[in-house]
């Protein structure tokens, strides 16, 4: 199949990658040149303009962008897809946005004959890589059933979610627990560790009792603990404290929209976004440990 794929940042690289290694045609649009240059060297096709990739005879265009404004630029501007693309043509985003744009931006493609998934995904950097995303997908079934070989080359557990705007909501909804539930395993461990225990020890007590959770289990942020998680190498990689802010924001803003309290998960925003105000957006976000710790580097 030939595809468009516009956006190829951290994720939407690897995930470029391994649809041209499932075989498929790409064009893409980025606009970093360095982005665009490493996927021409693998075998796809350059694209100088969002307008470029829509004026080809892509049968897919899939975006993956950093916020609901870039999303709505480059499908709802006077030189964006919808005002270029050709009647027919599928759509994946896989940005991560508030539900509300992603409906909008659906309804404004179902108007001109586009059908559109949202798709946001979950797994970062390395799932992307390793083509093991999981993929929360909105729109109808049928849209979904015909994307589902192309998501497949890109991920592993691919979920319809309902309609449009619902992988969104599955995306928050997810995100906003992640939070909740690392600065839980933050504040657990830190007080056992204050208390006198080891580490490692305390983590095994909770990851075989009822407090064990995928903070804890797999991503466990107390140094020492655990191999291969950012806190094994001073927070590098992984999922960064400003995305998980942007995903708090996300869901705080569309609890407000639902009027539904989300109390911990604005406790949780606050405590990221005093974390980042102190210069930490770019360390993983298990790294709010350091809020407990007194580490400030």
């Amino acid at each position: 199949m030939h595809i468009g794929f516009i956006g190829l940042g951290n994720m939407g690289s690897p995930m470029a990658h391994n649809l041209l290694a499932a075989g498929h045609q790409l064009s893409v649009f980025d606009l970093s040149e360095v982005a665009v240059e490493a996927l021409v060297v693998a075998g796809a096709a350059r694209a100088s303009s969002v307008q470029a990739i829509a004026a080809t005879d892509c049968e897919l265009i899939i975006t993956m962008l950093p916020a609901a404004r870039q999303v709505k630029a480059v499908y709802l501007g006077e030189e964006g897809l919808l005002a270029n693309v050709h009647p027919g043509v599928r759509l994946i985003d896989s940005s991560t946005i508030d539900p509300l744009s992603a409906r909008e931006v659906a309804a404004a493609a179902e108007q001109q004959n586009n059908p559109m998934l949202d798709a946001p995904v979950s797994g970062g950097t390395g799932g992307a890589a390793a083509g093991t995303l999981t993929f929360m997908v909105g729109g109808s079934k049928a849209d979904f059933d015909h994307a589902l070989p192309v998501l497949q080359a890109m991920g592993k557990n691919i979920v319809h979610c309902g309609p449009a705007g619902n992988g969104q909501v599955a995306k928050v909804a997810n995100n906003m627990l992640l939070a909740i539930s690392m600065i839980g395993t933050v504040e657990a461990m830190n007080l056992g560790v204050a208390l006198g225990m080891q580490p490692e020890v305390l983590a095994g007590v909770i990851n075989t009792s009822s407090g064990r959770c995928w903070s804890s289990d797999t991503y466990n942020p107390y140094p020492g603990v655990m191999e291969n998680v950012p806190a094994a190498r001073g927070y590098s990689g992984g999922f960064g404290t400003d995305l998980m802010l942007k995903d708090l924001g996300l869901a705080t803003e569309a609890a407000k929209h639902a009027q539904q309290p989300v109390l911990l998960g604005a406790l949780a925003q606050q405590l990221y976004q005093s974390f980042s105000s102190q210069g930490h957006g770019a360390l993983d976000f298990s790294a709010i440990i350091k809020l407990y710790t007194g580490d400030t580097e």
